[in-house]
C-alpha cells in the first residue's frame, strides 16, 4: 500500500454517524492523516467539507469524492487509492456488498458499523477468499455493535488463566435511545430469520475450524445473575458470533471458550416488558406494511440532539470463570449508539492504517485484526476498561 495517495476514505459523511465520524477525524486524528470524504453529491460533500474546515481549517483543501456507489468500477477505482475505507451507509444488506467486493478486489482494507448477521456472513462467503488473496482486512461490525463486547473480551481474558476451559457472560446496561439504523437493521434482520439463518449455516459449513480447540457463543436463558444483582435477558445481536468468531481465531482465549450475551436491568418488570417488546417487535416485522410503518416512525440519518448525547451512558460487565475463579471486568462509555460509535469505528481506521497489527487477511474480527492495539486507542480516547475483582 505505499504508493496509495490516501490513508482513509470515508463513504457516509453526509449522514448522522457518518458525519460524526468525520468530525471525530477532524478533531483527534494525526497530522499526516490524508482522508477524503466520498459521496453521491458534491453539494453534500461540500457542505460537509465546510463544516470540518471550522474545526481544522487545513481541512479546506479536503479532496472530495463523487462516486457512484452502484458501480464496482468506480468504486475500485476509489478505493484502489486508499490503505483504509470507512462506510457508514446501510441498511447494509441492501447497499452494502458492492463496496465490500471493491475493497476485496483491491486489496484495500474496509470498516463498517454493521450489527447485521446475515450480511456479515454472506461477504464472508462471497468475498473472504479474494480479501484474503488479496491482503484485505475486511472488519464488520467497528461500533457498538461490537466492539465493548469483542474487545472487551479480548481485555477481561487478559485478566485470567485460559489454559482451562473460560466461560464469558457479558450483560450491557444503557440510558441510550437506539438509531434509526439500528432500527432499521434489527426489523430487517427479523423479518428475514429464516434467510439470515441459511446463511449462518452455509459459512458454518464451510468455514475452517480451530484444529484442537473449540469456541462457541452460548444462548444462555433469562435468569437473575446473584454476582452482578441484574435480571438478564439474552440479545439476539451479531455481538457473540463476533466474540466467538474472535475466540476460534486467537489461541489465546484456550482450549474451550464459550460466551453469552445479555442486557442487563435492576427489576424483573424491566426485564419482562424488554422480553415482550423484542418479540412484538419480531412479530411485527413479519407483516411488510405494519414493518414499513415502523420504519416510518423512525427514520434513518437522523438522532438525538447534543445534549441528549452528552446524559447517555452505556457499561458493559463481563464474568469470567476460570479454573475455579470468578473475575469481573467492565467497559463504560458515553452515548453508544452515535458519540461513542463514532469514535469506535473512527480509531479501528486509523488503527488498520497506521498501527503494526498482528498479519492477517479476509474478513476478521476487530480483536483478531487489531486486538492489544484497538485497545490502547479506546482507552487513550477515553473508553473505560476496567478490572473490578482479580
Amino acid at each position: 500500500m505505499a504508493e496509495r495517495d490516501l490513508d482513509i476514505v470515508l463513504f457516509g459523511a453526509t449522514g448522522f454517524t457518518g458525519g460524526l465520524t468525520a468530525d471525530y477525524l477532524a478533531r483527534h486524528a494525526p497530522a499526516r492523516l490524508r482522508w477524503a470524504i466520498a459521496g453521491r453529491s458534491q453539494e453534500k460533500l461540500e457542505k460537509v467539507r465546510d463544516q470540518l474546515a471550522g474545526i481544522d481549517p487545513r481541512l479546506e483543501a479536503m479532496e472530495l469524492i463523487v462516486v457512484d456507489a452502484a458501480s464496482r468500477v468506480e468504486l475500485e477505482r476509489v478505493v484502489a487509492r486508499s490503505k483504509v475505507v470507512i462506510t457508514t451507509v446501510g441498511p447494509y444488506l441492501q447497499l452494502g456488498e458492492p463496496l465490500v467486493a471493491a475493497c476485496a478486489a483491491t486489496g484495500t482494507d474496509y470498516v463498517d458499523l454493521t450489527g447485521e448477521p446475515e450480511f456479515v456472513d454472506r461477504m464472508w462467503l462471497a468475498h473472504h477468499a479474494t480479501a484474503a488473496a488479496n491482503g484485505a482486512r475486511i472488519v464488520h461490525a467497528c461500533g457498538f455493535d461490537s466492539i465493548p463486547y469483542d474487545i472487551g473480551v479480548f481485555h477481561a481474558l487478559q485478566q485470567v488463566d485460559t489454559s482451562v476451559p473460560v466461560r464469558v457472560r457479558g450483560v450491557v446496561r444503557s440510558n441510550a435511545s437506539f438509531s434509526g439504523g439500528t432500527f432499521h437493521s434489527a426489523l430487517g434482520a427479523f423479518s428475514r430469520a429464516r434467510q439470515m439463518k441459511a446463511a449462518f449455516a452455509e459459512r458454518r459449513r464451510k468455514e475452517a475450524k480451530p484444529v484442537g480447540r473449540s469456541s462457541r457463543a452460548v444462548a444462555g436463558k433469562p435468569h437473575r445473575d446473584p454476582l452482578l444483582g441484574y435480571y438478564l435477558l439474552p440479545l439476539p445481536t451479531i455481538d457473540p458470533q463476533v466474540v466467538a468468531r474472535s475466540g476460534a481465531a486467537l489461541p489465546a482465549y484456550g482450549p474451550e471458550f464459550r460466551y453469552s450475551h445479555y442486557a442487563g436491568t435492576k427489576t424483573l418488570r424491566y426485564a419482562a416488558g424488554g422480553a415482550l417488546g423484542v418479540t412484538a417487535l419480531a412479530l411485527a416485522a413479519q407483516v411488510g406494511p405494519l414493518r414499513n410503518l415502523l420504519k416510518s416512525k423512525v427514520p434513518q440519518g437522523e438522532g438525538p440532539s447534543p445534549e441528549r448525547r452528552r446524559k447517555s451512558w452505556f457499561t458493559v460487565d463481563f464474568v469470567v470463570e476460570s479454573g475455579g475463579r470468578t473475575t469481573r471486568t467492565r467497559v463504560s462509555g458515553g452515548d453508544p449508539g452515535y458519540t461513542e460509535t463514532a469514535k469506535m469505528l473512527a480509531e479501528s481506521a486509523l488503527c488498520l492504517a497506521f498501527d503494526a497489527n498482528p498479519v492477517t487477511s479476509g474478513q476478521v474480527t476487530t480483536a483478531t485484526a487489531m486486538g492489544q492495539h484497538l485497545l490502547t486507542r479506546l482507552q487513550a480516547a477515553g473508553i473505560r476498561f476496567e478490572v473490578l475483582t482479580p
